[in-house]
């Protein structure tokens, strides 16, 4: 005769330390579980919740400079490292981790337009109103590591003088050249006095300047003409230019689709770009209320940081025409220069208070070392926010952001008077002969033309 026995072995159940969880063990049949889309919701409505409560993205303030911020880099070759430079002709070098002034880099006579590091990160590269293209040595991460580097100062390497005032520089993902911007653009070796090449087309300044991260050779310009220009090194002339109805006032790269840049607009707004095909925007990301001053991509492609002369650090995907995310502070004031950290954990922003500022690139992500069964929670959350973020009540919460008042007022302005415009257009077309009036899309209506 057989007898049917339940057995079960005791190291399935039994805990192996006295600390340790007890195991539960779960039939996931959804026969027996009638309600498991009602609590997943639920859950994901918490999670929800949770983040808003949690969401605190503002780490802290890094004060020494004594004038406004204008521009930022990168140090390549060391994640804690950031360069910084002001309007007074002050140069910074910070560790980001403290929060604190590594190396200073005194010499530039007037304000610091342009910051860039090598591919090595062995060279600062930084230029200025003063006529002047300074290259510096960089401190060693020793050096920057050590508690007493507070005092560090550096002298230049090398001086080059120019005719006129310099806007810009950016050094290459991959070689030894960098481009500066100014009354025209010029191609500079570190070992050479005088440029090895000069671009230009037009007569206005060019004032931003941005190599290709994937070609080498290629580079793109923005100038106060309203124009945007993509340049070869290869070959003796300018390769195509685009004419915006208004000016760009700085432009990045995607680095993981190179074909594809970002210009950051004085309407507002910024622009996405396929380099191949110029005729019309990929992609036009709104919110911000007055001109976008500076851009910047995330390590990852996935997204960018903006600064605006509206006193705000925004995130957007890098598909999305809203941002996800708004940072602002009673202090902060017009936000010259913004970047992303190289591991894309962290935002910093450079404005007009003097300040450094450093954000979370989450707004709610927890800092510091995460137990698995901690990371494997957030894991969860994610999954299900994602899952169910196009039901009301969990996307009413995920989007919802507090604005300061002057924002909010001049972000409803902006949609009353975009509103005026369109229904104006409505009614001029519907008023005007069948086929005379042809509406554009907003990806192309700020494009006046494209020159070969």
């Amino acid at each position: 005769m057989k007898v049917k026995v339940i057995s079960r072995s005791t190291d399935e159940f039994t805990r192996e330390r006295s600390q340790d969880l007890q195991r539960v063990f779960h039939n996931f049949d959804p026969n027996l579980r009638t309600q498991e889309k009602a609590v997943e919701y639920q859950r994901a409505l918490n999670a929800a919740k949770l983040d808003k409560i949690f969401a605190r993205p503002f780490i802290g303030a890094m004060d020494g400079h004594i004038d406004a911020v204008s521009c930022m880099a990168k140090n390549p070759n060391y994640l804690k490292g950031i360069f910084s430079g002001s309007m007074d002709g002050d140069i910074r070098l910070w560790d980001i981790a403290n929060r604190r002034t590594v190396c200073q880099f005194p010499g530039h006579q007037g304000a610091v337009r342009g910051l860039t590091a090598s591919t090595d990160g062995s060279t600062l590269v930084s230029c200025g109103t003063d006529c002047t293209v300074r290259l510096w040595n960089v401190p060693v991460a020793t050096i920057m590591d050590s508690d007493n580097s507070s005092g560090c100062s550096s002298e230049p390497r090398a001086v080059y003088m120019g005719e006129n005032a310099f806007w810009a520089v950016d050094h290459q993902w991959n070689g030894d050249l960098f481009a500066t911007a100014g009354a025209q653009v010029d191609i500079w070796n570190h070992n050479r006095s005088q440029p090895v090449n000069s671009f230009k087309w037009g007569t206005d300044s060019v004032i931003s300047v941005r190599f290709n991260p994937g070609e080498p050779n290629l580079l793109v310009t923005s100038a106060s003409d309203r124009s945007i220009i993509l340049y070869d090194l290869r070959v003796s002339s300018p390769a195509r230019k685009l004419i915006m109805r208004t000016k760009t006032n700085s432009i990045s790269w995607n680095p993981m689709e190179p074909m594809n840049f970002t210009a950051a607009n004085e309407d507002c707004n910024c622009y996405s770009y396929d380099a191949r095909k110029l005729e019309e925007a990929k992609c036009v990301h709104k919110d911000h209320v007055s001109a976008v001053m500076d851009i910047d991509f995330s390590p990852t492609g996935r997204e960018f940081v903006t600064g605006s002369y509206d006193r705000t650090v925004r995130i957007f995907q890098y598909n999305g025409g809203h941002s996800r995310e708004i940072y602002h502070t009673k202090r902060m004031q017009r936000v010259f220069c913004v970047k992303f950290s190289c591991d894309a954990s962290y935002v910093i922003s450079g404005s007009d208070d003097t300040n450094l500022r450093l954000w979370k690139a989450k707004a709610s992500e927890q800092l510091g070392v995460l137990l698995p069964r901690e990371q494997k929670r957030h894991e969860y959350n994610e999954a299900l926010k994602n899952r169910y973020k196009h039901l009301p009540e969990v996307k009413r919460i995920v989007r919802h952001r507090h604005l300061p008042k002057p924002i909010y007022k001049a972000g409803v302005l902006r949609r009353v008077m975009i509103e005026a415009e369109r229904r104006k257009d409505q009614r001029r077309k519907a008023h005007s002969a069948p086929g005379s009036i042809v509406t554009e899309p907003m990806r192309k209506r700020r494009i006046i033309k494209e020159v070969d």
